[in-house]
């Protein structure tokens, strides 16, 4: 009974480790747990204790001994020496750097009591040069000035040396939000983000200092979070939410005019390569019918790469591009949604406003997003009806929206605006993919280095653009979707990666892996 408890508690709680907050939307929360009763000390000593348990299990004492704590004035360095005591009395060596005169009073009092045990508390890091083993309490959320002396120059010696390091909450210098690392912070080898995930830990410039992230749930009441947050309007894939949607349900009595039909407009007599990758990736999300257009004189390789797909030949210009689209007695309505761009080249720019002035969902990737950006993007997409989907890497965003933040700055920030002033739902790819429709943002937690190969976002063009085609019939939300196909996409390199290395995952190799990984989590 008391399994069957705990797993319907977890299942309770999956919600939790969708939500991504801020720093001050967190402040809010603890706030208002705190208002409420619950006492700073008693918290303190329960996310402590979550934190010291994690530690004991990755770091057993048959391993590791020597342990050092580096704690700052706040509550996170009342938390690391809350995990100092507990880990001195499972046996560990332990042993504090503290180079701060003034603590929190309750931080202080910690600080005493660690005292009276004979741990010793020094002011720089040197004495603990033979620890195997160091927990980063210096700063927890909320942090947004460089360190300064001479805390920068402690963490700057801890990152010299090889030890691994688990930072608590996110690592000391960076900051909650964007993720900047504030003229130092510390590279983290296990980062234990406390109670909810903090929207700096999934930027894309955090990613070199966080190592492995994991959430402590130290059991927030959901109806305290949904008093400050109401709708979370940042949330992070979870194979959860992914898989609620794969794979898309189907009837006993379908078939395959059922299963939607998608259109992919690519390819080039120069880049043959992105239209049947394109096609690769369709073909493993399922649709029932596909028709791949492209230059009649690639037609061969494509009919002999996908031959259950309709292979259009269609007129090109001298470069080798499609020069018009000549669709077999049917017309761009006919389709359930329309990908275009792998290998288009910016010579089929009267291709794309075909399709922009079509009523069919469409998705634009690689070249379709070059013309776009020659054209005025805003402009051109603001008369759209139906659904569009820019899948832009960080050079094409900053070509798309010139005049929006860097998205290597914050990615976030990034695609909220850029979907506000474009009015399509914006998937910005990168080591955390960020997705965004109107004020609501997706992010994939999840990648890997192996998917950093030409032709792997081509893939995904198929892979989305198949998905989104069986959808229109089944009333699934586009960024539902739209996540979905992104979080297929990184798992299926994950895959790939564990079972061949990441220097094995080329395209072609992605594409087959992707029939591999809805059926490993449902």
């Amino acid at each position: 009974m008391f399994n069957q408890n705990h797993s319907h508690l977890a299942v309770q709680r999956e919600p939790i480790s969708r939500i991504v907050v801020t720093a001050q939307q967190m402040r809010n929360i603890e706030e208002r747990i705190f208002t409420r009763g619950m006492p700073v000390a008693a918290l303190m000593e329960k996310v402590a204790g979550l934190v010291t348990r994690r530690i004991i299990e990755l770091y057993p004492l048959s391993q590791v001994s020597r342990i050092g704590i580096l704690g700052g004035p706040g509550h996170n360095g009342g938390d690391a020496l809350v995990v100092a005591r507990e880990l001195h009395f499972q046996g560990y060596q332990v042993a504090v750097c503290s180079p701060f005169s003034k603590l929190k009073d309750l931080t202080s009092q910690h600080a005493q009591y660690v005292k009276s045990l004979e741990i010793l508390i020094h002011e720089s890091l040197e004495p603990l040069a033979e620890c195997d083993l160091f927990i980063d309490g210096l700063f927890g959320f909320g942090l947004e000035r460089s360190l300064s002396s001479p805390v920068d120059q402690i963490v700057n010696q801890l990152n010299e040396w090889s030890q691994p390091v688990v930072s608590i909450d996110l690592p000391s210098g960076l900051h909650t939000d964007t993720g900047e690392v504030l003229g130092t912070a510390v590279q983290a080898t296990h980062t234990f983000c406390l109670g909810l995930w903090k929207l700096g830990l999934l930027q894309d410039q955090a990613l070199d200092y966080v190592g492995a992230a994991e959430l402590i749930d130290f059991d927030i009441p959901l109806t305290d979070i949904q008093a400050i947050l109401e709708t979370p309007k940042i949330q992070r894939i979870t194979s959860q939410s992914a898989i609620a949607t794969l794979p898309l349900k189907r009837s006993p009595v379908t078939h395959k005019y059922k299963q939607g039909h998608l259109l992919l407009i690519c390819g080039s007599r120069r880049y043959t390569g992105g239209a049947i990758l394109t096609g690769l990736g369709a073909r493993a999300s399922g649709v029932g019918m596909l028709s791949i257009a492209v230059p009649e004189s690639i037609k061969p390789l494509l009919s002999a790469q996908l031959p259950e797909a309709l292979i259009i030949g269609c007129p090109e210009t001298e470069s080798g591009a499609i020069a018009q689209l000549q669709l077999p007695e049917i017309d761009l309505s006919s389709f359930d949604a329309i990908a275009c761009g792998p290998g288009l080249t910016v010579d089929a720019k009267p291709i794309l406003q075909e399709v922009i002035d079509s009523d069919r969902p469409l998705v634009l990737d690689a070249d379709g997003l070059n013309i776009l950006a020659q054209m005025g993007t805003t402009q051109t997409l603001q008369h759209r009806q139906a659904s569009t989907v820019l899948t832009p890497h960080a050079g094409e965003f900053k070509r798309l929206f010139p005049d929006i933040v860097d998205p290597t700055k914050d990615r976030i920030a990034a695609v909220r605006a850029a979907t506000e002033q474009s009015g399509a739902v914006v998937l910005l790819k990168g080591a955390r993919t960020a997705i965004a429709q109107a004020d609501c943002v997706w992010i994939n937690p999840e990648s890997t280095p192996a998917l950093a190969r030409g032709g792997s976002g081509d893939v995904l063009t198929g892979l989305l653009g198949g998905l989104i085609a069986q959808a229109t019939s089944k009333d699934i939300p586009i960024l539902e979707i739209v996540a979905s196909a992104a979080w297929w996409h990184s798992q299926a390199g994950i895959l790939a990666a564990r079972e061949r290395t990441e220097m094995g995952v080329d395209a072609f190799t992605l594409a087959k892996y992707l029939m591999f990984v809805v059926s490993r989590f449902s």
